[in-house]
Order: structure tokens, then C-alpha cells, then sequence
């Protein structure tokens, strides 16, 4: 992308790309400035993937991206319960292919950061923990506990000797420099004692006993055995300060923030993350990670939570799907690519600060005959004017500046030069023709499991159980059925008593006597329990009780975690108005795991139509309902989403792939949506969009799921009632794309590849334009051929570069200092500039 940097610097800045040769092993070492690859300080800029939130067809794009943006390292986490769903059976297929993905990133010449964990957090169901390690007996998890530690030391172990017979460390010519083991664990060491530290330092030991060659973190643990080098995540590190005389690594610069269902969509500006990113790097920082540089999407269930939504966007450099996410992507590489010549001075350099008072400071790093300067606001109000070495500079509110010589002004976090970029869905093709099939409801035939029902295999037992217990988290659902006889003779006969069902399901669905009376989901608010109550009348003789019970992620972080409870927790009672009642909890439950559904195969790819479904008398918004359709693929290489307006909550497959969870009818808050300030700390209800719409509306569809000729099959399962009929196959596209160029730097226009080109200039002007991008505005002294050089040199073209100067737009009579090059551009598909031939 555009470089935003002056001329002094542009042509120094073009080398550096990195293609890192792994053919020898590298000495990986650290000291208390940065870590040291064969004895020389490295400089770490590094970027978050996770491998099984993309596919495997994606990765190299996806690194090759990050590698273009900047990054010379990669980083991801191992995750334990993808790998090892059921006890020692283990998946390393398709995009859990891990080695696959690190071979990826080493082809692409780029180190890589491997957090073994195994926990992972990371909004991953239970925190990457496999749910059948909760269900063996005495075990508490991240603790001094002897079941837990065995069952991480295997696993964990057999992930180094995968990556060992690869020789994919450093140590022996590969290229992961640095492993990290346990993760976040001073969150919450506290809770846990003296079991806790015998825990954590048990966790250094066992890592060092892996003999893997290169140094070990741990991450947010300031209380990290000595071997271990203890590491900051957040919004902002420039004031951690690390322990032990190690080096300041920053392992998750939080680079936006998650959506969960029912959340407005995050967005952290780009001059707020550069702020961040350039100041921990005048305070002394060597190495940085984003968490994401590449979010991607939470496949089947694997969203944890709970309530943590399908996509998991980030508003990361690259989007959900892939794309380069501009002005983010570009006003990063930028940055980057000046703090890589910086290099040497940084992390060899001396540095002095100096402190002016109103959160202005300056540093200023010497070495041999190199200076460098940054210039720091952390006022987020005020825009701040210092005399420093003898002339006035002036550093807007919320931002630093570098000078690399400490005389030019080169980058400045808040001056956005690079491109954005407004990505669009097209439709690909209209309306779809849907079948449907009703699913089976479960109930009790007589008060008992009818020998020719489904139920013939269910559990019965006097209690009742976590779902954790019964599911083994196969499963979002688990059906609890009981039933109980009312005599002729009873007194509560005929009268209106109260179900009470209390759970900590997160969603459940109630059935009296075979006819649905209701369904309640859980409040997002940290506890999701609660209860049910609905008035019924009893029968004479038998009455039977099928409660649905589901789960939308299961927990991913805190303290116990894996103790909080899911599903029918009780009591399950009937209250008389007079308070008495029967309480049923101890009633003999049978409980039925999944869908009859999902059992019978109704989301595989079915091109023989072995299966019966419905097309005449169509139903709509019915509740426990299966939807099928098919579409074609759409043309081109651009990302392939459904838009799922209309349905209420399900899950949908292609071609038998699960792309998640969908649940558009949970619609965001609608509060918040207020200007966007870059200035001052970020959260993640800061500068957030979609209030009051669907908190997600699009479900990405890769096109690895999709076939290069015939037709894909859609089905839906729903659960709330929906309308299909209003369901679109879509792709994403560049739609627009405009910049705001300072004079002295370089403009460069991309429609992102795939064949599409800038069709039209709708907007240009060099002087002092207004406004921002999609609203700019000329003034009374911009030149006035801007236009024309802008169309000569994009127009029909995929890309183009131009360096903003009076020589290129000598008409111009603005006298201001810094004078702007704005710019708004149409893109057009590949497509459109093809001769069309009527057959």
C-alpha cells in the first residue's frame, strides 16, 4: 500500500521485505532489550491466525497478507479440544492440519510464535479444553492437580514431539522462535493459592524438560518462574514493565474486540492502534503481537463464551474473509516498515526521555552516529506545541510522531495516509427454492420410552445431570424427559399450578403434555440462569414433562471455569397458588442426546435424495424445522456469504460443512452508536456500529466448501421460525475505496486484486480539501487538474501510485504547510471489462 512517509525516507523503506532463510539452526536467545536470533537483537512484529478459524485453502493468502503488511513473525495457538475431541483420539485433518499451517507460514519466510497452552481462551469453547477431560473423576483444571497436569503434560508433549519430528524449531533450522506454556494465568492465580503457584511453576518445569531450543513465555504473569519470560496483553503496554530483567514483549495488542450475540460491531480506529503500537515501542517494547491480525470465523461450535458469535472479524488488518482491512492494514505497514530501519538504534541505542508535563513526552535513542526521536501525546484532548533541540513542533492529541533522524517528521500515528476501503455484498443469485422437514419432538409415549422409538437408547436415571456429563459436548442439545401420574382422587387434578423449571441452559425450549408452552434464553449477563415458569393444568393419569436444553458455547475464561454448570440444574417443580407442590427433581429423567435430526444425517450432502423432505404446503415461521435449497457457485474469486435475514436461530451447513451457529433475530443493542473519537483509551463499547440490527447478519461461506461446477446444498435447522424465502447467497466486494494524502508522501490505490479495476474518479483535489473520506469537499485554492492526473494514472487499472508533490499538481495556490491530496474511486469486477459474446 501507500507509503506514508516522505521522500527522505520512501526508497530506504522499499527493502524491507523478509524472506528469512530455515535451513540452518538459529541460536535463539534473549537478553533484557530483545530477543537474539544467532547473537544479533530481532525486532518482533508479529500477527495473530488461527488456523482452524480459516481454511487451509486460506492460509497462504492469509500469511502472505500479513507478510506484505509488515509482519515478519506469526502467531497462533494450539488448540487442545480440536485436536483431541474424544480421549486419545486425535484430528489433525483439514484445517487442523497444524503442521500443514506452520510449514505455511516457514514457506512464506516468516518466524512464527507458538502458544501451546494449552488453554487458550481466546472466546474458544471452554477455553480449548476438551469437555470429556472435565468428566474424568477428581479433576480441577489449571491447578495443582494431578489428573489435570497428566493429561496436559501428554497432550502438550505430543504437540512438541509432532513439531520436533517436523523440525520445525529454530533450534533446528525451522522457523518457531519462541513457545509459550499456560496462558493468562495471573488473571487468575490468585483464586487458587498455594495450589496455583506449585501449578505454575510445575508448568516452567515441565516446559524446560521439553528440550525444545528456543525460550519459553508466559503471558499476563507477573509472577513467572524465572526461566520463563513473563509477557503483557491489552489495549496498551507501553507502561508494563516486565519482571526479571527480561525483555518487554507484548503478546496480544488487542487489535479490536469480539461480538457476542447481541453486541454492536467493534471497531478500534487505526490511529488509535498505531498510537499504541509506536508508543510501546519509544518506551522500550521489541516485541509485538496483534490479537487478531486475522480473526476469521468460529466454524460449527467452536465459538465459546457463552453467547460468543459466529464470526470472530476483530476488526482485525484483514477482515473475517480475508481482506485487507483498509486504512487499518495499510497505516500499520507504514509504521512498520519505518520501525524495521529503525532497527538497530532501537534496540542497541540509549534512550533518554524527557517529560513536559500534560502527558507530552520525548525519547530520544542514540546509537554510534544514529538518532532517533519519538514524540509522544497521550493527551487525548489537546494537540500539544514543544520547542525540542531548538525548533517548535507541534504532535496532535492522542498521538506520536517519529522522527528517524530527530529532525523530520516521518509518521504520525494520527495522520492517515493509506486507502479506505468500503467493502460491499452483491447479490449473486435471487430467490431459492426451499424444501423443508419437520424435526422430531421427543416425548415420553405412556409415560415411557416406547421399544420402537428413537428414545429405545436413552438414559434414564433419578437426577439430574450437567449436559457436560451427559453430551461429552457433542452437542448443543440434550432432552430431559420425566413424566408422573395424577389419580382420579388427587386434589391438584384440574387446577392451574406453575411449571418451574430452574437452569443454567442457555437457551430451553418447554413441552407439557406434547404441546410446546414456551422457550427462554439466558441474559448475557455473566450468570445465564434462570427460571422458567409457565401455568399448566394436569390431567388425569399420566402427564409427561420434555424440556429442550442447550448450550450456545460453553465458558472460556475465569477461575473454575469448567465447574460452572450447564443445563437443567433444578429444582424442577409444580407450585400450588398455596406454595406446596411436587417437586420432580428427583423423578426418574430420561435424557436423549441431540437432535433426531442431526442423527438421520439431514445436513450431509444428499445428491441422490435418499431422504424425504416437503415442498408443497410450505412451512414458515415454525418453530423445529429443517430447510434445504440449493445455489450455485458464484463467479469469481470474491468471498461467498449468506445472508441469513429473516431466520430466527439454527445452525446451516454446506455441502455438509457447519459454518456455525446463525442467530439474526438476536438483534444488537440499540444505544452507543455515537461519533467515533480516536482519542483516549479504547474498549470494546468504544466506537461501535449496528445498533439495533441483527448482531450478525452475514455467514461466511469458504469457497474450499463450495463445488467448481453444479450445484451446493444449503440446509438450515431452525429452531425459533424463520423465513427462508428471504435468504441470499452473496459476495463481498471492494465498493469504494478514497484516501487522504499529506503532501510529500505516496498515494496508492488497490481494488485488492481478483481482476477488479478503478472503473471511476468520482472525487479529487489537491489544496487544503474538508472533510473525510465519502464526505470530502474542495477548497477555493486546489489545483485544478487533480482530477485528470488522477484519471490518467488509475482509471482501468488495479492499482496505482503516485507520489503527492507541487510537481505533479503545480496549480494549486494553497500556502499551508500541509497540504492533502484527497481522493474517492468507484471499482469495477473483472467482469464488466470483458467483450460479452451472446451465444
Amino acid at each position: 500500500m501507500a507509503s506514508l512517509l516522505t521522500s527522505f525516507m520512501a526508497l530506504a523503506l522499499t527493502i524491507f521485505s523478509y524472506n528469512l532463510p530455515f535451513y540452518d539452526a538459529l541460536q535463539v536467545t534473549y537478553d533484557n532489550r530483545a530477543l537474539k536470533i544467532n547473537g544479533q537483537r530481532k525486532l518482533i512484529i508479529s500477527g495473530s491466525i488461527h488456523y482452524p478459524r480459516s481454511t487451509a485453502q486460506m492460509w497462504p493468502s492469509l500469511i502472505k497478507k500479513g507478510k506484505d503488511g509488515g509482519l515478519n513473525t506469526i502467531e497462533t495457538y494450539v488448540f487442545w479440544n480440536a485436536h483431541e475431541p474424544n480421549y486419545r483420539e486425535y484430528d489433525f485433518s483439514g484445517n487442523k492440519d497444524l503442521i500443514q499451517f506452520l510449514k505455511a507460514v516457514q514457506n512464506e519466510g516468516l518466524y512464527t510464535m507458538l502458544r501451546i497452552g494449552p488453554y487458550v481462551c481466546a472466546e474458544w469453547n471452554f477455553g480449548g479444553f476438551p469437555v470429556w477431560l472435565y468428566n474424568m473423576p477428581n479433576t480441577t483444571f489449571r491447578t495443582n492437580n494431578a489428573v489435570f497436569m497428566r493429561e496436559m503434560g501428554i497432550f502438550t508433549k505430543k504437540i512438541v514431539d509432532m513439531v520436533k519430528g517436523e523440525k520445525l524449531f529454530a533450534s533446528q533450522g525451522g522457523n518457531i522462535i519462541l513457545a509459550q506454556i499456560e496462558n493468562e494465568y495471573g488473571n487468575i492465580i490468585s483464586h487458587y493459592g498455594e495450589e496455583g503457584k506449585k501449578y505454575i511453576n510445575w508448568c516452567a518445569d515441565f516446559a524446560l524438560s521439553l528440550n525444545i531450543g528456543v525460550p519459553w513465555i508466559m503471558c499476563q504473569e507477573d509472577d513467572a518462574p524465572k526461566t520463563m519470560i513473563n509477557t503483557c496483553n491489552g489495549f496498551y503496554c507501553d507502561q508494563f514493565w516486565p519482571k526479571n530483567n527480561n525483555p518487554k514483549f507484548w503478546t496480544e495488542n488487542w487489535s479490536g474486540w469480539f461480538k457476542n450475540w447481541g453486541d454492536r460491531d467493534p471497531h478500534r480506529p487505526a490511529e488509535d492502534l498505531a498510537f499504541a503500537v509506536a508508543r510501546f515501542f519509544q518506551y522500550g517494547g521489541s516485541l509485538q503481537n496483534y490479537y487478531m491480525y486475522h480473526g476469521g470465523t468460529n466454524f460449527g461450535r467452536t465459538s465459546g463464551g457463552p453467547y460468543i458469535a459466529t464470526t470472530y472479524d476483530y476488526n482485525a488488518p484483514l477482515d473475517e474473509y480475508g481482506n485487507v482491512n483498509q486504512p487499518k492494514w495499510g497505516h500499520l505497514k507504514e509504521l512498520h516498515n519505518l520501525l524495521y530501519s529503525l532497527e538497530d538504534v532501537l534496540l542497541y541505542g540509549n534512550a533518554t526521555n524527557t517529560d513536559y508535563g500534560r502527558m507530552m513526552s520525548s525519547t530520544v535513542y542514540e546509537y554510534k552516529d544514529k538518532r532517533v526521536c519519538f514524540l509522544g501525546n497521550a493527551n487525548d484532548k489537546d494537540d500539544i506545541s514543544i520547542t525540542f533541540e531548538g525548533k517548535n513542533y507541534t504532535t496532535t492529541a492522542w498521538s506520536v510522531t517519529i522522527l528517524p533522524d530527530c529532525k523530520t517528521e516521518v509518521y504520525n500515528t494520527a495522520r492517515v495516509n493509506a486507502q479506505t476501503t468500503v467493502m460491499v455484498k452483491k447479490l449473486s443469485e435471487g430467490a431459492l427454492k426451499w424444501s423443508y422437514r419437520p424435526e422430531t419432538i421427543m416425548h415420553l409415549k405412556y409415560g415411557h420410552k416406547d421399544q420402537s422409538s428413537v428414545l429405545i437408547d436413552a438414559l434414564d436415571a433419578k437426577q439430574l445431570f450437567d449436559q457436560k456429563v451427559v453430551t461429552n459436548d457433542t452437542t448443543d442439545y440434550l432432552w430431559y424427559m420425566t413424566s408422573f401420574k395424577i389419580n382420579e382422587s388427587n386434589p391438584i387434578l384440574g387446577q392451574e399450578l406453575t411449571l418451574e423449571v430452574n437452569t443454567k441452559s442457555h437457551v430451553l425450549h418447554v413441552f407439557f403434555n406434547n404441546k410446546h408452552i414456551g422457550s427462554e434464553w439466558a441474559q448475557d449477563d455473566g450468570k445465564f440462569k434462570f427460571s422458567f415458569e409457565r401455568n399448566v393444568k394436569l390431567r388425569k393419569d399420566i402427564n409427561t414433562i420434555s424440556l429442550l436444553s442447550e448450550t450456545v458455547g460453553l465458558p472460556n475464561y475465569g477461575q473454575y471455569f469448567e465447574k460452572v454448570g450447564q443445563g437443567v440444574i433444578g429444582p424442577v417443580k409444580l407450585a400450588e397458588p398455596n406454595g406446596e407442590g411436587m417437586d420432580l427433581s428427583k423423578n426418574t429423567w430420561t435424557y436423549m442426546v441431540g437432535l433426531h435430526g442431526i442423527s438421520k444425517g439431514l445436513f450431509k450432502l444428499d445428491d441422490h435424495n435418499k431422504l424425504t423432505w416437503h415442498e408443497s404446503n410450505f412451512q414458515t415461521d415454525r418453530m423445529f424445522i429443517w430447510y434445504k435449497t440449493f445455489f450455485k457457485t458464484p463467479a469469481g474469486e470474491d468471498s461467498v456469504v449468506l445472508d441469513l435475514t429473516g431466520m430466527g436461530k439454527g445452525i446451516a451447513w454446506v455441502n455438509g460443512h457447519n459454518i456455525g451457529r446463525y442467530w439474526p433475530s438476536f438483534l444488537a443493542k440499540s444505544d452507543g452508536c455515537l461519533q467515533c473519537d480516536y482519542r483516549g483509551n479504547y474498549g470494546g463499547s468504544k466506537c461501535v456500529t449496528g445498533c439495533g440490527k441483527p448482531s450478525q447478519r452475514w455467514y461466511h461461506v469458504p469457497r474450499s466448501f463450495l463445488r467448481k461446477t453444479g450445484n451446493n446444498q444449503l440446509v438450515l435447522f431452525e429452531e425459533m421460525g424463520g423465513r427462508p424465502q428471504e435468504v441470499r447467497v452473496q459476495t463481498v466486494t471492494v465498493g469504494t475505496i478514497s484516501a487522504n494524502v499529506h503532501e510529500g508522501n505516496t498515494l496508492e490505490l488497490s481494488c485488492q486484486g481478483g481482476g477488479k479495476k478503478i472503473s471511476k474518479i468520482n472525487f479529487a483535489s489537491f489544496g487544503e480539501p474538508k472533510g473525510s473520506c465519502g464526505s470530502f469537499e474542495t477548497s477555493h485554492c486546489d489545483a485544478t487538474n487533480t482530477i485528470a492526473v488522477i484519471q490518467s494514472a488509475c482509471v482501468g487499472k488495479e492499482k496505482c501510485t503516485l507520489h503527492v508533490s507541487d510537481a505533479l499538481f503545480p496549480t494549486t495556490t494553497c500556502k499551508s504547510k500541509i497540504r492533502r491530496l484527497a481522493d474517492l474511486s468507484h471499482q469495477r469486477s473483472l467482469q464488466e471489462h470483458l467483450p460479452f459474446k451472446k451465444q
